[in-house]
């Protein structure tokens, strides 16, 4: 299976090396306290956006609000959680990672780069909207893309460094011993993508981006999102996280499969 379900699974895999960081790659992969948290309720409503409504920001930011709502303890940020419970919400120059791990959608929706980049930025730019955000989610968006029309891993890494300045040449085995938490999306979305581009498959993806010791469930959601257009995901995998959605959330998931993937 590909799809946006790989950025679903690395936020439940990630969910409890969030506040429990570690550095290795040897961990149990579900544990019983392994749930789905904004990543995954952010990445749906969005999901649901691109199924039913035309792309209108207006609705987009319905959805957004209504969804996070839904499930107001999956994890917000402070001030997206202010968001949430405006009347008239605005964009608040965000520069965090929250517009690349909710992202995956759009490239799956879209039947052109171009067409992913203008919903990959429209779907950003209704919080984050600080150039820093925008970029980061026009550089998921644009892996997942190119992912999943079959460019290989270095022409993503060629045209994501050329288009929006990460470097990429880094190891991880460079940054582990000194990254740290950080949900700056300068510092973390290229840290998710180099995983990607060092993982061996999906699951080696996730276990890559949850061994920095860093925001885990976002870090493994967006590596995981790029992964599962490259690669399948693994059916042990998939099954005990989509086990892990609700009704509402598997439906959503289930409709967007049915009419983009």
């Amino acid at each position: 299976m590909k799809g946006i379900l790989g950025a679903i699974c690395g936020d439940i895999i990630g969910s409890v090396y969030e506040f429990n960081p570690i550095k290795t790659k040897e961990f149990q992969l579900f544990q019983p306290n392994s749930t789905f948290t904004d990543d995954t309720v952010l990445t749906l409503a969005i999901a649901k956006w691109l199924c039913e409504y035309n792309n209108s920001e207006e609705k987009l930011i319905e959805n957004l609000q209504y969804y996070g709502k839904l499930y107001p303890n999956a994890g917000y940020g402070g001030r997206f959680n202010q968001w949430l419970n405006q009347d008239n919400p605005k964009p608040y120059g965000s520069w965090a990672n929250g517009a690349a791990m909710r992202v995956s959608p759009c490239p799956w929706a879209a039947n052109s780069l171009e067409e992913s980049q203008k919903l990959a930025k429209q779907s950003a730019i209704v919080t984050h909207n600080h150039p820093t955000a925008i970029t980061s989610a026009l550089a998921t968006s644009d892996a997942i893309y190119l992912a999943k029309t079959g460019s290989d891993k270095n022409q993503i890494q060629k045209h994501i460094e050329t288009n929006y300045g990460y470097d990429l040449s880094i190891s991880l085995k460079k940054i582990r011993p000194y990254y740290s938490f950080d949900v700056s999306s300068q510092g973390s979305v290229p840290e998710a993508i180099l995983c990607f581009l060092e993982g061996k498959n999906y699951e080696d993806t996730i276990r890559n981006a949850i061994s920095l010791g860093g925001d885990a469930d976002t870090q493994a959601a967006i590596a995981g999102s790029i992964a599962s257009a490259y690669w399948e995901i693994p059916k042990k995998i998939y099954y005990k996280a989509i086990r892990r959605l609700d009704n509402r959330l598997l439906n959503i998931l289930i409709d967007f499969e049915e009419k983009f993937i």
